[in-house]
């Protein structure tokens, strides 16, 4: 497609990045889930580790006191495959997946959620901040021995005080992202390749689902591919990284399209603008464990984060 810049690297040697942040400094921080840390790669390509998580660090945002908020689904088994790495199922048996901030002048973890009304978190994947302070974060769920778990999403307060699910029995709902004017939630579903747009009635709260489905559908792609995160153009347009042919997948949030933008990896799985236009795209190609940036033509959604 024209009007979308070729790649250039950023940073490669990763271990199945995601989640990328790019910072008022240059650098851009990620989740690396195979190593289980929060990475600072510098605008020289140079990564550093900030904290080590444990299990499966999955989704990043930052939040209104300029602290780092992490989704760890509790870990992968892992499937090398040449150069190429994936996640395979579940690492633990027992679900133990986590909501966690990290200080990133110390480097001090918190656990702020692992369950919700005594049930453990299964997976949980991605995240965006609202303008009222609080966080929507999708459970994918996880593949394990006894099956895949259904997948859901909830909200919740920053300082760890209150979760509500808000949809239940998803079918691995991955990347969340919210419209410009904060009235729509809109979510991917990995396996069915589904984004589905949901209706915010009260800060927190979705407006209830019609029979046999969690929203609005917006559209999947014409072939056999698999969406992963979101992120959301000034325009409205929603970008989804994705998988099997990679690439960026482009929807237009009133259902028209979809347009997509190949790029050289089976597993593209985030995008995030940065710059001071918001118009480079940096792009997580995970399975090769490599950082990307790219011109976009059109700039992203300004995230409700820090400006400092």
């Amino acid at each position: 497609m024209s009007g979308y810049g070729t790649p250039e690297v950023v940073a490669t040697g990763l271990r199945f990045p995601e989640g990328p942040v790019p910072m008022p400094d240059g650098s851009v921080l990620l989740v690396e889930i195979a190593r289980g840390t929060l990475t600072r790669v510098a605008p020289d390509g140079a990564p550093s580790v900030i904290a080590e998580l444990g299990g499966g660090p999955n989704g990043l945002a930052i939040g209104p006191d300029g602290a780092a908020y992490i989704c760890n689904n509790g870990g992968f088994q892992w499937v090398e495959a040449g150069a190429l790495l994936f996640p395979g199922h579940a690492a633990n048996e027992a679900a133990c997946g986590s909501i966690q901030r990290v200080d990133l002048a110390t480097g001090a973890v918190t656990t702020l959620y692992d369950s919700f009304e005594g049930e453990r978190l299964k997976g949980p994947n991605d995240i965006v901040f609202d303008a009222q302070g609080g966080f929507w974060f999708t459970d994918h769920g996880q593949v394990r021995a006894a099956g895949r778990d259904h997948g859901a999403i909830y909200h919740a307060a920053a300082d760890g005080s209150a979760i509500a699910r808000q949809r239940a029995d998803m079918m691995g709902p991955n990347g969340i992202g919210l419209s410009p004017d904060g009235r729509t939630l809109y979510v991917s579903e990995t396996m069915t390749a589904r984004v589905w747009a949901m209706e915010i009635v009260a800060p927190g709260e979705l407006a209830p689902p019609a029979p046999w489905a969690p929203g609005r559908f917006v559209g999947t792609p014409p072939a056999f591919r698999l969406l992963d995160s979101m992120a959301i153009e000034e325009s409205g347009r929603i970008c989804v990284g994705t998988m099997v042919e990679g690439g960026i997948t482009i929807f237009d949030p009133d259902g028209g399209g979809p347009d997509f933008v190949p790029l050289p990896d089976v597993g593209v799985t985030n995008i995030a603008f940065g710059g001071a236009d918001r118009c480079d795209a940096y792009i997580t190609a995970s399975t090769t464990g490599t950082l990307w940036r790219a011109r976009w033509p059109r700039p992203g959604l300004r995230l409700h984060k820090p400006s400092t």
